[in-house]
Parts: structure tokens; C-alpha cells; sequence
């Protein structure tokens, strides 16, 4: 190891310490117009076969997420007409608590070479590192999908082409608590040796 990393728990103990901060418990401040442009820029740094760049951003910040909150409650109620207060209430507050959302949009390019999955998983990756982004620079953060990321309607808001679906919805604000820690699977448990087999 060099003399900057002198043991791998060093080395590591950032990526150790990341954790997912409930987007509830996410308030003001966020970060400002030249430091979000630059954890964009440094979550960008993905693995990209084919140098296709299948993924742009959406940034929904201001009153622009309470008026989706308040669109979302309404096609809440179209989709299902049984819908309880309680749950119309929690898809009008879903953008309401982090100042700042970045819609990480994965824009694939069917009949590639390069797979539609590996598009996808190019622009996964993006909403990970933008997650790391954010802790790296002392934001909390938290990726979140939920059915508004699969909903054509809401597509059709985000002016999503035929080709782009949401990869991520991710939440970015300051954490009003600790992020909780939660028991992480054992990778050695997971670790298999491959043999060739006859």
C-alpha cells in the first residue's frame, strides 16, 4: 500500500461509511447550482461501453416539487379510485422533503452492439455514484424508484422520449439525523470459486 492508503480499511472506510438517508429526513440546505453540476460531473465517471452516454439529468427543485407532488396525488386517485387519504397524501409529499431531485434518465439505444441492459446498468451506476457524490461532499442522499418511475403519465411530464425511462429518483438535501446503519450481507457468503468443469 502507498503511504496515502496505509491499510486497506483505510482506504476503503469512505465507501464503508455509505449509507441511504430516508429522503423524509432530508431538508435545506442543498447544494448550490456549481457544486450539484459538479457531483453530476463526477457521477457521470461510469463505465460506458461503446462511449454511448445512455443517461442524462432532470433537476426538479423549488415549487416545481410540490406541483408534482400535487400532480401525482391527482393521477394517484385516477389509477386507483379506492386510494385511501393516507396514501394519495404520501405520493403528494414524495418530492416534498430534499430541496433537490435529481431524475437520473437512462436513454438507451435499441439494436446496439451494445446490449439495452448494459445501457441500463451504465445508467444505474450513475445514480450510485451520484449517491457518493453527495456524501462525499456531506449531503445526504437517497435513490428512490417507486411507481411514478414506471408510470407512462409521468413519463410524459418529465418530456421522456419513447427510448428513456427513470433509472432513479435521487434525493439530495441535508440529513436532519444520522443515517441509520442496517446489517449489510457478508460477502464472503456470497463468494463462490468457478472450476471448469469436463
Amino acid at each position: 500500500m502507498s503511504a496515502l492508503y496505509p491499510s486497506v480499511d483505510e482506504a476503503l472506510a469512505f465507501l464503508d461509511r455509505r449509507r441511504s438517508v430516508p429522503s423524509k429526513q432530508l431538508s435545506a440546505p442543498g447544494p448550490d447550482a456549481p457544486i450539484l453540476l459538479r457531483m453530476l460531473q463526477a457521477a457521470s465517471r461510469v463505465p460506458d461501453h461503446g462511449k454511448l452516454v445512455p443517461f442524462r439529468f432532470i433537476h426538479i427543485h423549488g415549487d416545481a416539487r410540490l406541483r408534482l407532488g400535487d400532480q401525482l396525488a391527482e393521477l394517484s386517485r385516477q389509477r386507483d379510485a379506492d386510494a385511501g387519504e393516507a396514501a394519495i397524501e404520501k405520493d403528494r409529499m414524495r418530492f416534498a422533503h430534499a430541496p433537490d431531485i435529481i431524475t437520473v434518465v437512462a436513454r438507451l439505444t435499441p439494436g446496439h452492439k451494445v446490449p439495452e441492459q448494459e445501457q441500463l446498468l451504465t445508467a444505474g451506476s450513475v445514480c450510485f455514484a451520484l449517491l457518493q457524490a453527495a456524501q462525499a461532499l456531506g449531503f445526504g442522499a437517497q435513490w428512490l424508484t417507486a411507481w411514478m418511475a414506471y408510470d407512462p403519465t409521468v413519463a410524459r411530464w418529465l418530456g421522456l422520449g419513447d427510448n428513456e425511462r427513470v433509472a432513479g429518483f435521487i434525493h439530495i438535501g441535508t440529513a436532519r439525523m444520522e443515517a441509520p446503519e442496517r446489517e449489510r450481507p457478508d460477502a464472503a457468503a456470497l463468494l463462490s470459486e468457478w472450476q471448469p468443469h469436463d
